[in-house]
């Protein structure tokens, strides 16, 4: 039943991607410049929500437009509605539907569907991780400079040291490609999926990062914060990749070794 409504909901969420993509719907903007919501994000959410709730009433939800809906349950279903807004808005289909439950602290199930390309990613806690209902893993490439990377960067940008622009420029100034395509929950499902190595970030909240977090370690992949710490997907920062460049892209990003 869990699976069931997790796939629904999904699929719930995508016909409201697709019901508005490329026509005119509303925009508004939230804290920091082009951090956009639409029309569309509040409908997905919307249609998500009424198929999560038909079949669990009582269970919490942490949802990107809503916030926290906290009830008495051991369950919590972490929602993006439209992963990738801002790409969606400008009519570029790398957008997503993400969704991932959690059950007593820990992410036990998860679903991404981009409604463009028709990709529906899925995984279960222990029971490995399936596009369109074909197993997944993660590349064999074990060097970082052959790699090819995927990362994004935060709307409000912070002037850190070692920062995003930072790391970026490590890896291109050595001729590594890393990619910025706009969806986290994608960028994670693609390394899940070997068409990337590896991906990191700076600044997630816990609905960009939770669905795809399972759907990597189910494809046999790695998953940490910078420090190369257990991941949570209530910190912000994560690197993600196929285990064997982990390493030697934790001690890039930290600055301990140049490719």
């Amino acid at each position: 039943m869990l699976k069931a409504t997790l796939i629904k909901a999904a699929e719930a969420g995508a016909a409201e991607i697709m019901r508005y993509f490329n026509n005119s719907f509303s925009i508004s903007n939230k804290k920091g410049v082009n951090n956009l919501v639409t029309e569309a994000d509040h409908a997905s959410e919307k249609a998500i929500l009424n198929e999560i709730r038909k079949e669990f009433p009582d269970h919490q939800f942490l949802t990107e437009e809503s916030g926290e809906i906290r009830q008495d349950s051991t369950y919590k279903w972490l929602i993006d509605p439209i992963d990738g807004t801002v790409n969606f808005a400008h009519g570029i289909p790398i957008n997503c539907v993400s969704i991932a439950v959690e059950y007593e602290e820990e992410i036990i199930m998860a679903a991404v569907l981009n409604p463009h390309l028709d990709e529906l990613f899925f995984a279960e806690k222990g029971k490995g991780a399936f596009l369109n209902d074909k197993t997944i893993r993660v590349s064999e490439q074990t060097k970082t400079i052959n790699a090819c990377l995927v990362t994004g960067f935060p709307y409000l940008y912070v002037n850190m040291s070692n920062g995003p622009l930072d790391i970026f420029e490590r890896f291109i100034r050595k001729g590594v490609p890393v990619r910025r395509l706009g969806s986290a929950a994608i960028d994670l499902c693609w390394v899940a999926a070997g068409r990337f190595d590896g991906f990191y970030e700076h600044k997630l909240e816990p609905w960009d990062s939770a669905a795809g977090y399972l759907i990597v370690e189910e494809a046999g992949g790695k998953v940490t914060d910078h420090a190369g710490n257990k991941f949570s997907i209530y910190q912000h920062k994560v690197l993600a990749t196929n285990g064997k460049i982990h390493d030697e892209m934790l001690d890039v990003i930290n600055n301990r070794k140049q490719l």
